[in-house]
């Protein structure tokens, strides 16, 4: 699979476990990858280091580079992630692909790429350029643009909830891939 982009910011404005599992299913769609939370008050991962040990200690100072294939994450930690640049930029050097988790109240300028529901009914937001959408039980009309995931398994949700990467062969994890390939522009 080829990247078209090194990073990718995601964010889903509608659906917190949405949100939660999301940047980890990109992560692991893209094989090696390092999922970084940019949201103060987001999920608890699991993992020792956060974005704001990162800060406090200088990007130069902790080993930024993947020691492993799969998914790594950079847990929060209590940081404004302006004050984190320098950290970001040198985490998106040391790493094939980064995923950036933003929090659900992330304003839609185009700057991330939004995860949505597909659901019935006009309550939920749906945005004017791509998404990623998510199937669910419903049958509902697909957008134009973006990419459409199929319904994941239990087994694949639960596993990432309880701190369990997915197997990498999982159907759903497979159609992440088309999200790196897609042109965001």
């Amino acid at each position: 699979m080829e990247l078209r982009m090194p990073a990718l910011a995601i964010w889903s404005p509608e659906d917190e476990v949405l949100g939660a599992v999301a940047p980890l299913a990109l992560g692991a769609a893209a094989g090696t990858a390092l999922v970084v939370d940019l949201d103060p008050s987001g999920p608890r991962y699991p993992g020792e280091v956060t974005l704001a040990s990162l800060v406090e200690d200088g990007p130069r100072k902790v080993d930024l580079s993947p020691q492993r294939r799969g998914v790594a994450i950079v847990r929060n930690g209590g940081v404004d992630p302006h004050e984190a640049e320098e950290v970001l930029h040198a985490l998106i050097e040391g790493w094939p692909a980064v995923v950036f988790r933003l929090p659900s109240n992330h304003v839609g300028d185009g700057s991330a790429i939004p995860v949505l529901p597909l659901v019935p009914g006009a309550l939920t937001r749906r945005p004017t350029g791509a998404a990623v959408y998510q199937r669910s039980a419903w049958r509902v009309q697909i957008p134009a643009g973006g990419v459409v995931l199929p319904r994941p398994g239990a087994a694949t949700i639960g596993g990432f909830l309880a701190g369990r990467a997915p197997h990498p062969g999982d159907r759903w994890i497979r159609a992440w891939r088309k999200v790196w390939s897609q042109s965001w522009a």
